[in-house]
């Protein structure tokens, strides 16, 4: 039996979703936690990969299990046993052809920014800006990054090479609420950093140092540069994954 799970988690003190060997990620507490539940340890596959320090509003994850008591005692066992930064969202039976990452039309971020004196809260999840950011140039310049693109410039190494860095990107927009900004980008995949890759980029265009051409000619460029900057792991937010 196939089992479809959303979880919400804090991620500063993990090591990402990804299990390691030394443990310490979202994913290792989980296969514990499931291991206590089941008595026998499962494996469990979720929709991507966050990095550390990253959160998520809404994480989705699958695994196999033979479970005759139905997806709420499911439930409340793993409420009753998840540590407190991980939160268990909802359980749900599932055709055995469903997988939490490749049946995944779109994933949506979020990434946020403030602006002013932040409380511990505001400053634990945000980027704090020092100066106050030109709104009106970060809006027009992310418009560019709406559409199917290749987005190599904003793709981070990390020894593994890409099949294709286009990706289409559905929705890319910037809201404000008082000094709180909000990023949100929509695509139907995302490559290691690129949406921090893309914060910072739009925060080098409010902050003056580039402007919307130069974000233009990065894109068909298609190399990284100095200004394209890694927003912190801390602001980032997987807010939805829709199938």
């Amino acid at each position: 039996m196939r089992w479809k799970c959303g979880c919400s988690y804090d991620g500063t003190d993990f090591a990402g979703w990804q299990t390691q060997t030394g443990g310490g990620s979202v994913q290792n507490a989980i296969c514990e936690v499931l291991a206590e539940i089941f008595k026998t340890e499962v494996d469990i596959y979720g929709s991507g990969r966050t990095d550390a320090g990253v959160h998520a509003l809404e994480q989705v994850f699958h695994f196999d299990f033979d479970w005759p008591h139905g997806p709420m005692a499911m439930l409340r066992a793993m409420r009753s046993r998840f540590p407190e930064e991980i939160c268990p969202l909802y359980v749900e039976p599932v055709k055995d052809d469903f997988h939490a990452r490749f049946s995944a039309s779109s994933k949506l971020y979020q990434y946020r920014l403030f602006q002013g004196n932040p409380s511990p809260i505001d400053y634990r999840y945000c980027w704090l800006m020092r100066v106050n950011l030109d709104l009106q140039a970060m809006a027009s310049a992310i418009s560019l990054f709406e559409g199917k693109l290749d987005f190599a410039a904003f793709a981070s190494n990390r020894g593994v090479e890409y099949e294709s860095t286009t990706r289409h990107l559905k929705r890319a927009e910037i809201t404000m609420d008082e000094s709180f900004i909000l990023l949100r980008f929509e695509a139907d995949g995302f490559m290691y950093k690129m949406v921090r890759s893309l914060v910072g980029t739009l925060v080098n265009v409010g902050s003056g140092r580039i402007s919307k051409d130069d974000v233009a000619e990065l894109i068909e460029s298609g190399k990284r540069s100095p200004f394209v900057y890694t927003a912190p792991a801390k602001g980032l937010f997987l807010e939805k994954v829709y199938y």
